[in-house]
């Protein structure tokens, strides 16, 4: 009778006990790190490839460091730090010697001006003349380039993750408040607090047979009734896709888009004449959108080899065209074949009159191929190869290197402009109309204003705003891509004959997936902070305690829970 009260208790004491070390286990853990979500912001991956076995861009994917901007002490250890830098203060000589020189690094964060933003609409159409921000661009496209043709560190220890997001309120308060805290000369860490960022993305995994599609067009010429053999062809090529440093940015709205609007502009002004029998030239039109442009024109190459030999040897010329989205006075019509050769001395007697009469002038530009150097600069260079004369025309005076303007992230709608576009069109369609209709050296115009037959600058710009805001890096794209659909299906409104050839993209090139990801900003209280809540918790908890010993057991029991208990001799005696 006597024991059974004080079993009860002994138990309840121990489950006291026990309540009062959970609730300070709990304490603990959760003042090892509180944090505070700031914002989420999305953010693009820096390419991760291989060129000939050989890695490049980023390796790691995802990300959880504290954050540091470029006001960090000199002699921080960054090894485990995320540098936020806003292109706007970018210094280059930093980035070569962290990145060059494979400095240790948590990761990098750049931060870029919303005109290079493929979603603001609000500055799709303004005047890059007016706006001043060359600048910026040059930094950026050094940047790019720094950052394609550098592999950053893969050493276990020095592995890290490049990411680019777009300049906003909420990033701009978080940039803010970092760089006061790098003022203080502090690094951001577990025990001083700051800024967290982290992103979860799961390692990226290899692209498996890349697909590249090639679409193409047709327009039929007129027969005579005493013409038995086949009608020459002219050949009209864009390369619709892109490459930079994020690919999820990649656009191109100058360098592959100002040519893909082109030709369709010019498919368009065709189909208008050659649907009537009156006004169909004696030539055959033949478009080309090929993919792989930025890997040595591999869809190009593949495009042609799938001609047969008679229409192969039917091309009189082919005429590539490669970035006239933003000249001012000059275009260039790059060829392979001597200046001599009887067919470029016409293209280019074609298009210089035709610009001289639109105010403007065209340059001729000869550059011999290397039969022996897989290796092709232009696109009318795997023609050449083929001994098909083509020539490319460019507002570029020199031939890029590999992976060079390919459409990358200075490659915005910001810097192209459309009455550049508008002239460049009517340059091709005026030149080819007075070839296929024999009008060479008479100043008669096919497509003039204000006729049926005028270019459409509406048309031209639609499109222009489409382009610049699909990201077209071919190793990303699906196999039947809405992009690629809506191509074919705009050369079916104008051409006959449309068709779709799928290759795989082959080559040296190598592609890993993981392209965009959302990176979580978190704000992180210090350690002092943490220690001043555990006190105050562990106060308040000794107190809760103590009030309800008292309260159930009296305060004899709470003085005796710490009371010496006596010792086994004095037990005994």
């Amino acid at each position: 009778m006597i024991m059974a009260p004080r079993k009860a208790r002994e138990r309840e004491m121990l489950v006291e006990s026990m309540y009062s070390v959970i609730a300070l286990l709990f304490v603990l853990v959760t003042c090892v790190e509180l944090c505070d979500g700031a914002t989420v912001v999305d953010v693009y991956r820096l390419i991760q490839y291989d060129m000939a076995g050989v890695p490049f861009g980023s390796r790691l994917a995802s990300l959880n460091h504290h954050a540091a901007s470029l006001h960090f002490s000199p002699h921080a250890d960054l090894s485990r730090t995320v540098l936020m830098i806003p292109l706007r203060e970018l210094n280059m000589s930093f980035v070569k010697e962290y990145i060059v020189e494979r400095k240790p690094l948590g990761g990098l964060l750049f931060l870029l001006p919303q005109m290079f933003n493929l979603e603001n609409k609000g500055g799709m159409r303004i005047n890059h003349q007016d706006d001043g921000k060359e600048p910026l661009k040059d930094v950026l496209a050094e940047l790019e380039q720094t950052l394609i043709h550098s592999n950053v560190p893969t050493c276990t220890l020095l592995q890290y993750p490049v990411y680019f997001a777009f300049e906003n309120d909420n990033i701009h308060a978080v940039l803010t408040d970092i760089k006061k805290n790098d003022a203080t000369g502090q690094p951001a860490t577990a025990t001083t607090g700051g800024y967290k960022f982290v992103v979860s993305a799961p390692e990226p995994k290899k692209v498996v047979s890349p697909t590249i599609t090639n679409i193409q067009g047709w327009l039929a010429g007129q027969k005579t009734d005493d013409d038995a053999s086949q009608l020459p062809t002219i050949a009209i090529v864009a390369s619709y896709d892109t490459f930079g440093a994020a690919p999820a940015l990649s656009v191109g709205s100058d360098s592959s888009g100002s040519g893909v609007v082109a030709l369709l502009e010019v498919a368009r002004l065709f189909s208008l004449l050659y649907s009537n029998p009156k006004t169909r030239g004696h030539y055959n039109l033949l478009f080309g959108l090929t993919s792989g442009g930025p890997y040595n024109y591999n869809g190009t190459r593949k495009w042609l080899r799938s001609f047969d030999q008679r229409l192969r040897e039917s091309i009189d010329y082919a005429i590539c065209l490669n970035g006239i989205g933003s000249w001012e006075n000059d275009l260039w019509i790059h060829v392979s074949k001597p200046p001599e050769n009887a067919y470029i001395k016409q293209i280019f007697e074609d298009f210089s009159s035709v610009a001289e009469e639109l105010g403007f002038k065209v340059n001729l530009k000869h550059k011999k191929i290397n039969i022996s150097n897989p290796r092709v600069a232009w696109e009318h260079e795997q023609f050449s190869r083929l001994r098909v004369t083509a020539a490319t025309l460019s507002e570029h005076s020199t031939a890029p290197e590999l992976l060079e303007r390919t459409g990358g992230l200075v490659d915005s709608r910001h810097f192209v402009n459309e009455a550049a576009v508008v002239r460049s069109v009517k340059l091709i369609a005026e030149s080819l109309a007075r070839h296929i209709y024999r009008h060479q050296g008479k100043n008669i115009q096919v497509f003039a204003d204000n006729s049926s037959l005028e270019v459409n600058p509406s048309y031209i710009q639609s499109w222009l705003d489409v382009l610049s805001q699909t990201p077209r890096v071919a190793p990303f794209m699906l196999k039947d891509d809405p992009f690629v659909m809506a191509l074919k299906k705009e050369l079916e409104d104008h051409t006959d004959e449309v068709n779709l050839q799928r290759d795989v993209l082959d080559g040296m090139f190598t592609f890993y997936d993981s392209t965009r990801a959302m990176l979580n900003v978190y704000q992180v209280a210090s350690v002092t902070f943490d220690l001043l809540l555990l006190l105050v918790l562990g106060s308040y908890l000794i107190v809760l305690f103590s009030f309800l010993v008292i309260t159930t057991r009296g305060l004899d029991d709470l003085i005796s829970l710490f009371r010496r208990p006596p010792s086994r001799k004095v037990k005994t005696a």
